[in-house]
């Protein structure tokens, strides 16, 4: 078994299944806190140093909130423009500071391989919450996450899986780390549907390939959204190297009701790693699917808490004292009804 005390968290490829079975069984067991039934001060006294030095608002409030959950503090520094990493300070050098104020740091960066650089410097563990188009491996463990508690609605689980990853695959960082975990399972097909210059990068494929599974790449979603889960992403407009290029492929991949009743499995689940762009040029995921049972997009969003706070957990080394600390909820909360 993987030990995670004190380990940094920077790719999925540390993970095999036991590992992950290991997360989200932990993932599950923090359900009671989030939804408010109960409250745990477990890590109360350690700090969290939550880095963020590209634009975030779901991961980095879901980073505070998981660690809070537990009893944490957070101290948030957002944007690189306002660290002494404008002033030419190093990667290392801010990590060797940071970590001395901190227990556990989290950290999203807008280079490739930037958090393992930071890594290398820190004392304590560091948290990949994304680095430039390479990965984000908490959101790929609550994608799973997702997709098992959804897919146990249908009696299925994570293997024998029929999934769609559909949009701009190419500079994706939640569908290349998805797929990575993905390969660990059986018999899984998984449909690729983008535009060839938006097409999953062939290490990604690769992978897939090699491990068994049938990858089958298109460009069209008539007769390919027939699916256990279609995961939906957005042009990465700020991957591209100018908006005009990424406007040739802004809304050639949207999906409404009308495609999926046409097209999708009646329980065919709809997630999205999120934000979704609304704005009709665009429109990758319609607001008319919003009351659509099996549209898991914000309940996706929620499971981001319990995976963080499983992970702040195990590389603290506390998931066993959890039950320990409980105390009752004596405020007033809508969310365990």
């Amino acid at each position: 078994m993987m030990k995670f005390q004190g380990k940094h968290i920077l790719s999925v490829s540390q993970f095999d299944r036991e590992a992950i079975a290991k997360i989200l069984q932990i993932s599950a067991q923090m359900t009671p806190y989030a939804s408010r039934k109960k409250r745990c001060h477990v890590l109360e006294g350690a700090i969290l140093s939550n880095l963020f030095f590209e634009p975030s608002t779901r991961t980095r409030v879901s980073f505070g909130t998981a660690f809070n959950l537990l009893g944490g503090s957070v101290r948030e520094t957002v944007g690189q423009e306002n660290t002494s990493l404008s002033k030419g300070e190093s990667l290392f050098d801010t990590a060797q500071v940071i970590s001395g104020y901190s227990d556990v740091i989290a950290m999203r960066h807008p280079q490739m391989h930037s958090v393992d650089q930071f890594a290398l410097g820190s004392t304590v563990p560091v948290i990949n919450g994304g680095d430039g188009a390479n990965e984000h491996p908490t959101q790929a463990l609550l994608d799973l996450f997702t997709i098992q508690s959804e897919m146990m609605h249908f009696n299925k689980g994570l293997d024998d899986l029929n999934i769609v990853l559909m949009g701009d695959l190419k500079h994706g960082r939640t569908v290349h780390s998805l797929s990575k975990l993905l390969s660990l399972y059986d018999n899984v097909k998984i449909t690729m549907v983008a535009p060839k210059a938006l097409q999953m990068p062939d290490s990604i494929i690769s992978t897939l390939s090699d491990a068994g599974h049938e990858v089958v790449l298109t460009e069209t979603m008539e007769g390919n959204l027939y699916c256990d889960v279609i995961y939906q992403t957005r042009i990465q407009q700020e991957r591209f190297a100018s908006k005009d290029e990424a406007e040739l492929y802004r809304g050639h991949f949207s999906l409404n009701k009308s495609v999926y009743q046409k097209y999708c499995q009646e329980n065919t689940v709809i997630m999205h790693p999120l934000p979704r762009d609304s704005r009709p040029e665009a429109n990758e995921l319609d607001t008319d699917l919003n009351d659509l049972d099996n549209l898991a997009i914000f309940r996706q969003a929620q499971n981001g808490v319990l995976v963080r706070m499983a992970l702040f957990a195990l590389t603290l080394g506390v998931e066993d004292q959890i039950t320990n600390y409980e105390k009752p909820v004596n405020w007033y909360t809508n969310k365990n009804l």
